[in-house]
């Protein structure tokens, strides 16, 4: 069974993936954009002053205009640092895109003052990265379950979104029983409420 379900979540990652390299550049930008502005309205709505969030490939829905935007707005922004050991590190961010390297996968992380894997806790909103959500709230990412393993281990976990592509918002996905659900989803066209069980 399980299997299969590997099996099922391979393919249609690729598929995704393969999606996501199509998108033009324009239509990246004004994605990123878009995604900008409803974290921004996310963030004011539910009263968060620390958050987490990531730092987009070229690939991902953009979230480096937001993070800019929200480290010039006197918000705390987590950022993550991957690990050898399947946990996250995390620094705080600045406006400052020269504190931006390569880390671990290839994936843009920052370089300055590295905070252990607990830091996370104290966030008022986690947005995460995802590969494609489905309407239960389901998450799926792109396979090495450093995300699932963070929230699975958090005592009290804050309201997670994931940022994707409207076409990314799934009726249904293959699971397994690390996969850990979201909150909702931020697209560039909408904010989803989707799921209520965290906990």
């Amino acid at each position: 069974m399980s299997n299969d379900v590997e099996h099922a979540k391979r393919a249609l990652r690729a598929e995704l993936r393969e999606r996501r390299q199509l998108l033009s550049e324009s239509q990246r930008a004004s994605a990123a954009s878009a995604i900008a502005r409803r974290l921004d309205a996310l963030v004011d709505e539910l009263g968060a002053r620390s958050i987490s969030c990531f730092l987009s490939t070229t690939t991902e829905p953009g979230t480096r205009e937001f993070v800019t935007g929200a480290v010039r707005r006197g918000i705390r922004v987590l950022l993550p640092i991957t690990r050898a050991d399947g946990l996250l590190d995390w620094a705080v961010a600045t406006d400052d895109d020269d504190e931006i390297a390569e880390g671990l996968y290839g994936l843009p992380e920052p370089t300055g003052d590295v905070l252990g894997p607990i830091a996370v806790n104290d966030v008022d909103l986690m947005i995460i990265p995802a590969a494609a959500v489905d309407r239960t709230g389901m998450r799926m990412g792109w396979g090495r379950g450093y995300f699932d393993k963070t929230i699975g281990s958090m005592e009290k976990c804050p309201p997670v979104y994931a940022v994707i592509y409207d076409s990314e918002v799934l009726d249904s996905l293959p699971r397994e029983v690390h996969d850990q659900p979201v909150t909702g989803v931020v697209t560039p066209t909408q904010t989803l409420n989707l799921s209520q069980t965290r906990r």
